[in-house]
């Protein structure tokens, strides 16, 4: 039994090491070949799902749809945001939901990364989530040197994991001192979701580096919560924000 639990453990090690060494190739990737002027196609699989979306509407509706790389002018800036948390918190959910303005009932878990290229405001965005397991976390922080905006969803209904989370966080912000952070309490449609007041302390938030912006935002990436303020949309309109800044 014990032999068991150890070869499951070393495979699980093996495949986040894989999956989190498959990710810097991609960020390694999409550098090379945007400074050269030629267009990659690595994208995630709800990313091409969303550039189908994007084919099916009717024109003239632009504002942050996901696009395919040819349509990004090398000559714009380029922005990444980084977004992280655990496990079934709703990284993918989230992303899908300001990609698409739509909502899915249910995503897979990500057990590597997904990866989405947007234009917006004059800006060629990537939007970068790695996935959120115990062995994949070890591998976190080698993302952070090429982020502009780090996101970090938390699961608001998920009380036992909070300890973890803040742990977590709190790693990622003692190696990158300066990043912005935008932590989403995220299933704030449900009715035994904590507060942003809650979290807030919690997370111990109230503790970080007063050089850093920070943002915490009520989220729910469901069709009910489109028009509400827990809308994900408002997460957008942030980090259109932040990521103008010079």
């Amino acid at each position: 039994m014990a032999a068991s639990r150890a070869l499951r453990d070393l495979t699980l090690t093996l495949v986040a090491a894989v999956a989190a060494l498959g990710c810097l190739l991609v960020i390694a990737w999409k550098i090379y070949f945007r400074g050269a002027g030629t267009s990659t196609d690595w994208s995630g699989w709800w990313e091409r799902e969303l550039q189908e979306l994007r084919e099916r509407e009717p024109p003239g509706d632009t504002d942050w749809h996901p696009t395919h790389p040819l349509l990004c002018s090398p000559q714009v800036p380029w922005r990444q945001v980084l977004v992280l948390g655990l496990d079934g918190a709703g990284k993918s959910s989230v992303l899908h939901y300001i990609c698409s303005h739509r909502a899915r009932k249910s995503i897979a878990p990500t057990y590597g990364f997904n990866s989405a290229q947007l234009c917006v405001e004059g800006l060629e965005v990537d939007l970068l989530e790695v996935g959120g397991s115990q062995n994949m976390r070890a591998y976190w922080h080698h993302y952070l040197s090429q982020a502009h905006v780090l996101v970090f969803v938390v699961d608001s209904v998920d009380r036992s994991r909070l300890l973890t989370a803040r742990e977590e966080l709190h790693m990622l912000l003692d190696a990158e001192p300066r990043l912005p952070l935008v932590v989403l309490a995220n299933k704030q449609d449900k009715s035994d979701a904590l507060s942003t007041a809650e979290l807030w302390e919690e997370l111990a938030l109230h503790t970080v580096n007063g050089q850093r912006e920070i943002f915490l935002l009520p989220t729910s990436a469901t069709w009910a919560s489109l028009s509400t303020t827990n809308s994900v949309l408002h997460v957008k309109n942030l980090l259109v924000t932040l990521l103008s800044q010079p």
